[in-house]
Parts: C-alpha cells; structure tokens; sequence
C-alpha cells in the first residue's frame, strides 16, 4: 500500500527558513523553574510573542509572498484574517513593495486592525457568523487581480509556520512533546513536520478551546467536521473546520488535541504575565493552559511550548486577566 506524500516536507521548512533568515526575528525560548515545578517537566517555551507583528504568521506570510513573481507583486496580495495573519500580510507586503487587501471580520480585535491598517493594508470588513471571508476574497481578487494567500491552506505559508519549531530544536535538542496552538492547523502541520522528521517519537499535542474542537472532532472521524463559528475568547481559534492540506498532515503527523475552557485561558495569561513577565493573546496561551491544568497526558522530561502570538491591546488583556481571577495558576 502506498501512502500519499504530504504537501511539505523537513527540506521545505529548511528552505522556509533560510528565506527567512536576517527577514523574521529569531524569537527568544523561555523558561520557568515555577512552570517545571508545576508541570513536573521541563518546559521549553519558544515565544513568537516577540516575532515581528507579534506573532509566528509572519512567517508563512512572507515565506509565500516572497515567493510571487513581479507580475503577482505589482498587482498586490489578498488575504483574510481574524487579525495576526492579516498584520503578517501587510507587512510581508510592505517589506516586498506591494500592497495588501485584508478581509477582516467586523468584531476583529482593534488593536490588530489598527496595527494591519498601520502597516499600509486595506481593510474589508464582514460579519463573522454570516459572512463567506474566503469567497469574500477571492471576488476581490479575481475583480483586482489580486493574488490570495490564506492563513494557513497553503504549501509555503505551513512551511514558515514550521521554522518556528524548527528553531526551537535548534537552540534546545531533543525534545519528548511539543504542544502547539490550533487553529486552521498551519502552525501546528509545519512544526509537527519538522518535529517528527528529526525525531520520530515525539509526541504532537495540538490544543483547541473547548468552545472550537473542530480538529479534535475531525481527527476522531478520519474527516473534516464542520461545526458552528465558535464563541471564544480565543479569536485565534474561532474557526468551523480544518484546512484541507493542514489536515491532510495533521491527521497523519498529530498525536492528540487537548483542550481547555476560556477560564483556563485566562489563568494561563495570567500565569505568563505575572511568572513570565510576557504578555500573551488567548490563542497563544492555550497549550499554556493545557499545561497548567493537565490536559494532555502523562509528559516526558523535556517539553516544548509554541507560544504562538502576543497581540492582545491592554484594555482586553486587563480586563480577560481579571475575569474570574483566582489564587494559583
């Protein structure tokens, strides 16, 4: 029997990251000797908190539109986005020396609209629960002759994703888990190819809101799930299905999805902020969270940690840390 090869590969991340070398920053890992005591494990935390737009997107963004001929470039690019994507685009945009249209929904977060609309974007707003963003996209596209590069379903922008995960092993070694956010499932496909490719038993743990377990529900059934647009605080994640490439990998590279509610959310930003000294969004403290409150399984010695983004403004961040504020994590 043979098997279908996935759309990427360790080279593709390879090359994904030397396009991006002196371009993305090489974000800091952390660590938190009151985490390893909690945890009972040594955990690695590579923060993308400090990528450039404040988030890993910025990786698969400019690895794709890098990659566009002039013709594709004079013509500008297309996206669409809840927020981090969207400032990856623009900027990936303005670094090439076009311009970018970003599909955003009407309830995105300010701060990252203002920061998409301050890298030079314009921005086209729809109703997240009604609207159609990809469709939304694409007739401006096809009216613009704009080129589309989606969040996470596609071949180069998944390869960026990985290079974060990539660094990591480069800066730490061997790894037993790594535990990474999901959303569309880009983030976590590039850096479970990367991580199983240099080492083949480690274990994947993707990790979901539980108001958003459209993978979780998918890798059960062997196939994409749909369900409702999810009410999360974790924008990042509000998502209804897999992407069709992300899950062609994940489903084959991704072990398990844990999952945790927004109150372990909050406490997990909380955690990072008062323990870290870092600020994080709610989608990037989710495998925090898992962490903090034994979501995934029994957890080997050493522990790696994509702290996927940091893009939250203080209003929010203030008011989601005081919600439901308890003692201990």
């Amino acid at each position: 029997m043979t098997t279908t090869p996935l759309p990427i590969t360790l080279d593709d991340v390879r090359d994904a990251a030397a396009r991006l070398k002196g371009v993305a920053h090489r974000t800091p890992v952390l660590r938190s000797r009151t985490l390893d005591a909690l945890v009972g494990s040594e955990v690695l935390l590579k923060c993308e908190n400090f990528q450039r737009v404040g988030a890993f997107k910025f990786r698969g963004a400019y690895n794709a539109a890098s990659r566009l001929t002039p013709a594709q470039l004079a013509h500008g690019i297309a996206a669409y986005s809840s927020g981090n994507h969207a400032q990856a685009v623009a900027l990936a945009a303005r670094e090439l020396g076009t311009t970018a249209v970003i599909v955003m929904p009407d309830d995105a977060p300010r701060s990252k609209r203002q920061a998409t609309e301050g890298y030079g974007a314009e921005i086209v707003t729809y109703d997240r629960y009604g609207g159609d963003r990809v469709a939304i996209a694409e007739a401006l596209a096809a009216e613009r002759g704009l080129t589309v590069i989606p969040p996470y379903e596609h071949p180069h922008v998944m390869a960026g994703q990985g290079t974060a995960a990539l660094e990591l092993f480069e800066e730490v070694g061997e790894l037993g888990a790594l535990l990474a956010p999901v959303g569309g499932g880009g983030l976590v496909a590039g850096s479970a190819t990367a991580a199983k490719a240099l080492y083949e038993g480690i274990r994947i743990v993707g990790v979901e809101p539980e108001a958003g377990d459209d993978t979780r529900r998918s890798l059960a059934a062997g196939r994409r799930v749909e369900i409702p647009v999810p009410r999360t605080i974790a924008d990042g994640q509000a998502l209804h299905t897999p992407g069709e490439l992300t899950f062609s990998v994940n489903r084959r590279l991704v072990d398990e999805i844990a999952l945790v509610s927004d109150d372990e959310i909050r406490a997990a930003m909380r955690f990072a902020f008062e323990r870290l000294k870092i600020v994080v969004e709610p989608s990037g403290a989710t495998p925090l969270a898992a962490l903090l409150f034994g979501r995934t399984g029994p957890l080997p010695d050493r522990v790696g940690v994509i702290v996927s983004g940091g893009n939250i403004d203080a209003g929010r961040f203030a008011r989601l840390c005081g919600e439901g504020a308890r003692d201990g994590a």
